[in-house]
This record gives C-alpha cells, sequence and structure tokens, in this order.
C-alpha cells in the first residue's frame, strides 16, 4: 500500500508524525511519502539540512500559481505515482485540506486533526464528509468533533503521537543537587503556546533556577525583551533541528509547557522520554490525558504563573520528588507512547478502510474549485489577542 502524507519537511510535530509512520508503518509493506504544494513548500525546502528528506516525498506546482491549478496537478500526481490513500492533515495547508473534497472515489482519505481552536474544527467539518476516517490525536479532540461537530462517532478513532525512548538518563537522575534548569521547547508564539508567561513564572523562582529557551517565532524578540532583567539566568538557542532535541531535554531538569491551547502537545512525551519532567498547563482531554499530576509530571491551570512557580519550586526543593517523576515519565513514554503502538494503529485503520470502506460524499468537480466556508478566514482571527487569551483561560477554567 503507497499512502500520501500531505505536508512538507519543516521544524514542527506535524512532521515529525510524518517521520514515525514512514519508518514504523514499513516493516507492514506501507510506503508513506510526503506531498508538498507550491511556494511554501519550495521556500522551505530550499534550505540545505532538508536534502536528505528529498528522498522521501515531493512537492507539486511551482513558486506560482493559482490554488485550483496547484490542486489538478496535485491529483495528477497522486494517480500518476499509483497512491492508495491520504493522510490530510487538517489546516497544514488549506488547499491540501480542501483537496479531500474533489479527491478520485478509489483514494482512502484519513483526515487528521491536531488542535483544539475553533478555527481546525470548522475547517474539519468543511471537508468532514468527504473523508472515511477522521484521527483525533486526543480524546479532547475527538469528544469536541462528535458532540459539537457532527461527526460519526464509527468514523472517529483516537490515536496519540509517539516518541521513541532516550539513551539519556536525564539530569535529575544524575544530578540530584544540581541548579534547577528548566527548558522552553517549540514555538514562540504567545497566543497559542503562552510563551510570555515564562519571565513570571521564572521571577518567582529562587535565583538559582536557569531557563533555555528553544525554538523560534513570532514573538521571539518580545520575548527578549520581557527576559532581559533576568540576565543570565536566560538563555535563548535559536530553532533546534530534529534529532537534538532528546539531548536537549536530557541536559535539563524541568521542561516548562504554559500553553493556552495544545491538540496534544508532543514535547510532553519527548521531555518524559529524556527524563525531563513536564509542567504543563490544564488543558482538559489534552495535557491531562498525558500527564498524571503529581505522578509523572506537574500541571497548573492555564495562565496561572504563580501556580506554575509553585509546582516547580516544589520540585526544586524535593529532589526525590523529582527524581520519582523523572523515572515514572520515561515508563509513561516507554509504555504508552511508543512508535510500534503509533504504527500499529494507523495500520490496523487502513487495513479496515481497504476491505471496508465507509460511503462517504462523492468527490466535487475539480473545475469548480472554491474554498469552503470552514476553510476562509473568520471573524475570530480579527478579536484582539488579549482578548482570544481571556477566553481560552475562562473556557479551561470552566471546563
Amino acid at each position: 500500500m503507497r499512502v500520501a502524507y500531505f505536508g512538507f519537511p519543516h521544524l514542527g510535530g506535524t512532521f515529525q508524525v510524518f517521520r514515525h509512520l514512514r519508518t514504523g508503518l514499513q516493516p507492514f509493506g506501507i510506503t508513506v511519502q510526503w506531498v508538498g504544494l507550491g511556494e511554501a513548500a519550495h521556500e522551505v525546502l530550499a534550505e540545505p539540512c532538508w536534502s536528505a528528506e528529498m528522498a522521501h516525498g515531493f512537492v507539486v506546482g511551482g513558486r506560482h500559481g493559482e490554488p485550483d491549478q496547484w490542486a489538478r496537478q496535485l491529483v495528477m500526481a497522486l494517480e500518476a505515482a499509483s497512491f492508495d490513500a491520504v493522510f490530510v492533515n487538517v489546516l497544514a495547508d488549506a488547499v491540501q485540506t480542501n483537496l479531500a473534497r474533489y479527491l478520485p472515489p478509489q483514494l482512502r482519505r484519513v483526515m487528521i486533526v491536531h488542535n483544539i481552536t475553533p478555527g481546525t474544527y470548522s475547517a474539519a467539518r468543511a471537508v468532514r464528509d468527504h473523508v472515511h476516517a477522521t484521527v483525533a490525536i486526543s480524546p479532547r479532540i475527538r469528544d469536541d468533533l462528535v458532540r459539537r461537530y457532527g461527526f460519526p462517532a464509527e468514523r472517529v478513532v483516537t490515536i496519540p503521537h509517539a516518541t521513541e525512548p532516550s539513551a539519556e538518563p536525564g539530569l535529575a537522575a544524575r544530578e540530584p543537587g544540581s541548579r534547577l534548569r528548566l527548558l522552553y521547547l517549540g514555538r514562540i508564539d504567545d497566543q497559542a503556546k503562552g510563551v510570555l508567561l515564562l519571565p513570571g513564572i521564572l521571577r518567582r523562582l529562587p535565583e538559582t533556577a536557569t531557563l533555555t529557551v528553544a525554538g523560534g517565532g513570532p514573538d521571539l524578540a518580545k520575548l527578549k525583551s520581557r527576559c532581559r532583567e533576568l540576565g543570565e539566568r536566560v538563555r535563548f538557542l535559536g530553532p533546534v533541528r530534529y534529532g537534538e532535541t532528546a539531548q536537549l531535554l536530557a541536559r535539563h531538569h524541568v521542561m516548562v509547557m504554559p500553553s493556552r491551547f495544545e491538540g496534544f502537545g508532543l514535547t510532553l512525551i519527548e521531555a518524559m522520554a529524556a527524563g525531563c519532567v513536564p509542567v504543563a498547563s490544564r488543558i482538559r482531554g489534552v495535557t491531562d490525558w498525558i500527564v498524571q499530576d503529581g505522578h509523572d509530571g506537574m500541571l497548573f491551570p492555564v495562565g496561572n504563573c504563580a501556580e506554575a512557580a509553585r509546582r516547580i519550586a516544589l520540585l526544586d526543593r524535593d529532589r526525590d520528588l523529582l527524581c520519582s517523576l523523572s523515572e515514572q515519565g520515561r515508563a509513561t513514554a516507554r509504555d504508552g507512547y511508543g512508535r510500534a503502538a503509533m504504527a500499529s494503529r494507523y495500520r490496523a485503520l487502513l487495513t479496515h478502510l481497504d476491505a471496508d470502506p465507509p460511503n462517504i460524499a462523492p468527490p466535487l468537480e475539480l473545475a469548480r474549485w472554491e474554498m469552503p466556508r470552514g476553510l476562509r478566514t473568520g471573524l475570530r482571527t480579527r478579536l484582539p489577542k488579549p482578548v482570544k487569551n481571556l477566553l481560552r483561560r475562562l473556557k479551561e477554567s470552566v471546563a
């Protein structure tokens, strides 16, 4: 079986999912290739660091062109390569997401929903009737899609992301009396990731605690400015390449994730696998599904710097507790989030769809290409960021 994965190489969780699927499904005779589209893919893949990935996928469409032209070229490429199925990552690319409504009927379509935002759900709803199955990466996503967006329960399956065990034992085990080292790893984006909460958390901790910030994003300059008074207690690394994250995590005691919303939180299980204790926002059906508070990590209310700092300070004082959570976290990652388990679930889904595909809406005509309402910019995007952040905090508090 040959499966196309809509997306292209980049630093982010969506592409890490591809890597795990490619490697995990290969022993079952299932080949997975990434397929990028248009100008954005060409720009990213011009960077030398991605040259090795060109053997595992291809780009369709030139640097310039219209979405409907790219869509036609992509359909032709899929048919020419004799793909049997496609993985559609909601909103990874709006054109590829919409293309699920136009694909030839013989192609099995699996939609993967990666986030809990209204925009993500609206986009998923727009193509819902044109996919054979939907993968929710957390129970929160599955519940929301079924209860609020009319997805048939029998066609939505929860399959969490995967990580691989780290060979590093982690600082908690190696250096029980060292200065506490905190790490933030991910996109520097306050709207989703809550990165501007980090200075407030660190200020509430003993001056011996330090913070490493790894990643890039739109709020990097603002975060650096707000951290300036903390001096050498904060270090900025910039983006971290795939393959280097495990060692980075293993050099820190605590991984702080102050996100306001997440679909899963891949860095949580990566931190656990490396023995780095996660301290994360409590997001219902997402982070509280992965982290057992006080057992293999710590959780705090969304946006609450004081409570986040209190939890971290407890780990700083009680190094036995820190070591216990580190060891339990490694066990959680190993037993619940291995690549083999993830691949086995996807294999079962693909095998089922190949043998007994459900009836779905007939494909639309490419000659009448249009973006549905759920894939267009909505009024919510015009709300000021502080208002959005307040609404998310209240939503999680009520939940």
